[in-house]
């Protein structure tokens, strides 16, 4: 009997390795833009928020915010291809999923162009059919409606799903929504760090995920 019937992932720091991408881009746009460096473990506590709220953190006029979000995402877009990669074993778990007949989504903080170039390069373009992204919600993570809204896009029932990230915003999101937690330790964030939100599970590679689900 299958553990989990819905499996809900982050994107980035989950699926596809993109942070080092993202903590570049950030340094660019803080160099363009005559800000001071930043340490990249102060810019990893916000990914997994949208873009815009994480750059509003380091301007106070909103149009100056706009044009850093113009700055970083024409880096971003640049490299991505060249930099952004799959995590080992991410491909082979979503697509043992999706054949098995588990209810798959992507639930994410990326608007839906970057999120669906992330997927083409990472060759699971084909797999999902549900994505909710930062353009889709009024209230993003570590809300619970991103993933309230992926429930109901895929009709799945909050006791019999799982929300697999390595963000703490993840977390927080789904254990709002009342879905299990899968903590991702192969992403940017350490178990130390993630143990505060006490995720039902602890994931030490996307393997793990498949025999948790079904069993």
């Amino acid at each position: 009997m299958r553990r989990y019937k819905t499996v809900l992932f982050d994107l980035d720091g989950t699926l596809i390795d993109s942070i080092r991408l993202i903590l570049d881009s950030y340094h660019h746009t803080f160099a363009i833009h005559g800000l001071p460096p930043c340490e990249d473990d102060v810019l990893l506590r916000g990914v997994g928020t949208p873009l815009k709220a994480q750059l509003a953190g380091f301007a106070d006029d909103p149009e100056a915010v706009l044009a850093m979000i113009e700055t970083y995402r024409a880096y971003n877009l640049a490299h991505h291809d060249a930099c952004v990669r799959p995590y080992p074993g991410a491909v082979s778990c979503v697509r043992s999923l999706a054949e098995a007949g588990v209810k798959i989504a992507v639930v994410t903080s990326k608007n839906r162009h970057s999120t669906l170039r992330g997927l083409d390069v990472a060759g699971l373009s084909d797999v999902f059919s549900i994505l909710v992204c930062a353009d889709d919600v009024t209230n993003p993570k570590p809300h619970k409606e991103p993933v309230d809204l992926a429930l109901a896009q895929l009709g799945a029932r909050p006791e019999e799903a799982i929300f697999v990230g390595d963000s703490l915003h993840d977390m927080h999101a789904g254990r709002s929504a009342g879905v299990a937690t899968g903590a991702a330790l192969w992403g940017p964030m350490s178990r130390a760090h993630l143990a505060p939100s006490e995720p039902s599970h602890w994931l030490e590679k996307p393997e793990d995920i498949v025999p948790l689900v079904l069993g």
